[in-house]
């Protein structure tokens, strides 16, 4: 049985770390409207921890997809991100009140 070292001291680091990385990803994407594979390279955060961290700030609201078109990095389809809340689309729906 493999032997994990859950103390207090390492659970600290490891979410200082992720909150460091979150961080770093909001802010990167406050002045850039980019695609994960695109933060990635930017920020050398791996694509796995950016896909999950973007999940979380959709659902914060804090993080909107701007547009799908090509990567400039991959070639591919994507989404194109931003926190900045000027970048962010307009919504759709009609206003009732």
């Amino acid at each position: 049985m493999e032997n994990q070292d859950n103390s207090p001291n390492k659970r600290h680091f490891k979410d200082s770390h992720n909150r460091t990385q979150l961080i770093t990803i909001f802010n990167y994407l406050q002045n850039h409207i980019a695609t994960a594979s695109m933060v990635t390279e930017a920020t050398g955060i791996p694509q796995k921890c950016v896909t999950r961290y973007k999940r979380d700030l959709e659902k914060s609201g804090l993080l909107a997809e701007v547009k799908k078109t090509y990567c400039k990095k991959t070639k591919h389809l994507a989404w194109y991100l931003t926190t900045n809340p000027n970048h962010f689309p307009k919504s759709n729906q009609l206003k009732m009140f």
